[in-house]
């Protein structure tokens, strides 16, 4: 009769029964069950009895007991009485080693919709998880009020009540609603009622329901060039045709757009702030656009993410004010103003639309959480955000001061700052010869969080420049960084002739 195998040797098993890291026996389990799926034992492999692996691996014999007993009962052991243990899991059960399981590639792709694969070839700037000095858009977030903040959410969260434990209406709650329809009046000139407000949790959310509910695949739209690369992604994930309509010093080019693109179903702008540039949309390309969207019924989506911040002059009043034809979506975020955790972004949309934006609400994103919006609506109530808001466009101005003295001071002639009378950022062009893509690498090496300009271009043609960021750093650390910049830049190479033809003008 011949001898039964001792066993695969099993050199890759080793256990410290001194590190914490578990019992032996679930160790054990886990380290066995690895090496059957990843293919390390082979199906029909024998395994050492339980009395030799316990003397090897320097443990109690009940310890491999437990651990074999567990694999026998999930099926990667078959275990018989004077036959030994083997692997029992057949070789195409195993588990695939191949590059495409760790992700990447195309082959991660290879089972997308054709949605699904433009999505997934979009990048999108993270969001910030730390205070960099040069950080687009990010509030002062050490001067905000926290204390009267967390008595809103505290009186809020003893007013819980199992009435307001549901999901309640999709469209937010209606005190958040009337809160904020009540500031947009006298603030933005926004003509609207509660009704038509509705709450999401940022302005990209209300970009994608936007896509989705008023787009098919190849209809056109038209994006500012540059622009914010949020909404680029939302159309195109919905199959839009994406028409580039560049911007100049009044704003967009409305002409151009009607010589690319005439029958285009929706045109996103930023016309208060125009992002990045900083410039404004001209009263006479507003009024041309709206004319243009009422004759063609094209939709504009008007994002005004931080025009609330002016400072040469009082905010100004949105376009959708001056809209008399019911064709423009008024966007709006907390976010930029209060901090970026908040997660609250409101959507004013036409009355025809209200219906249909609130049911796919339901459908889709569903509901923001009720806790928040309503501390919203108390600290909006107390005159908490009105005053927070005066407080930070004096602080901005100070800071946006701050960095074009230190510009200016530095000598950093490599850079052009262009139009900064509002907003919480300013873009500045490179002069010509200097890489966008190698600065920005050295200046993310000092977590100084400049941008690059060039991605926001859709077309051919893209300027190199940085997006310095000045809302989210005290003067001192915004001077701090400029220095840090401007060893990073080389000596200036272009003339000034070249410098003032390439600013943009407000």
């Amino acid at each position: 009769m011949p001898k039964r195998s001792a066993g695969v040797s099993l050199p890759f098993l080793s256990l410290d029964p001194e590190a914490g890291e578990g019992p032996l026996h679930r160790r054990l389990y886990e380290r066995l069950r690895e090496a059957i799926l990843s293919g390390t034992l082979a199906p029909r492999s024998r395994l050492p009895s339980t009395r030799r692996l316990c003397a090897e691996l320097g443990v109690s014999r009940g310890t491999v007991e437990l651990a074999f007993s567990q694999l026998d009962a999930e099926g990667f052991l078959e275990r018989r009485v004077g036959a030994g243990s083997v692997v029992a899991l057949p070789e195409h059960a195993r588990r695939p080693r191949t590059a495409a399981v760790r992700g990447g590639g195309a082959s991660s792709r290879a089972g997308l919709s054709k949605r699904g694969r433009q999505l997934s070839r979009e990048v999108l700037p993270p969001e910030p998880s730390d205070v960099r000095p040069f950080t687009p858009c990010l509030p002062a977030l050490e001067l905000f009020p926290v204390k009267p903040w967390a008595r809103a959410m505290a009186r809020q969260a003893r007013l819980l009540e199992p009435a307001r434990m549901t999901a309640g209406d999709s469209g937010g709650l209606r005190v958040l609603r009337e809160a904020i329809a009540a500031h947009l009046g006298p603030s933005r000139g926004v003509r609207c009622d509660w009704r038509r407000v509705l709450i999401f949790s940022s302005t990209q959310q209300a970009l994608d329901l936007t896509a989705r509910l008023l787009l098919d695949e190849g209809d056109g739209v038209w994006l500012e060039e540059p622009g914010y690369l949020g909404a680029r992604v939302a159309f195109s994930s919905a199959g839009a045709r994406l028409h580039p309509v560049p911007v100049d010093e009044d704003g967009l080019r409305v002409d151009v757009g009607l010589a690319r693109a005439p029958g285009a179903r929706l045109a996103y702008v930023t016309p208060s702030h125009q992002y990045p540039l900083g410039v404004t949309m001209s009263l006479t390309r507003r009024l041309a656009l709206l004319e243009h969207a009422r004759a063609s019924g094209m939709w504009l989506f008007e994002d005004d993410y931080d025009s609330e911040f002016r400072y040469v002059t009082r905010p100004l009043a949105a376009m959708q004010g001056m809209d008399l034809a019911g064709r423009v979506l008024y966007a709006g975020t907390f976010n930029k103003v209060m901090f970026p955790a908040l997660r609250l972004a409101f959507l004013v949309v036409p009355e025809p639309l209200v219906d249909a934006f609130t049911s796919a609400r339901a459908a889709t994103e569903g509901h923001v959480p009720p806790l928040p919006q309503a501390a919203l609506a108390d600290f909006m109530e107390a005159g908490h955000y009105a005053a927070h808001l005066r407080q930070m466009r004096l602080v901005y101005a100070e800071r946006r001061d701050a960095l074009l003295d230190a510009l200016h001071r530095e000598g950093v002639d490599a850079l052009q700052p262009g139009p900064s009378e509002a907003g919480m950022h300013l873009t500045a062009l490179l002069a010509p010869g200097v890489s966008e893509e190698a600065l920005i690498a050295r200046a993310d090496e000092r977590r100084l969080g400049a941008r690059r300009l060039s991605p926001l271009y859709l077309g051919r043609k893209a300027e190199q420049g940085l997006l310095l960021g000045f809302s989210g750093a005290s003067p001192a650390g915004l001077r701090a960084a400029v220095k840090t910049l401007r060893g990073l830049l080389p000596s200036p190479r272009r003339p000034a002739s070249r410098l003032s033809a390439s600013r943009p003008r407000a």
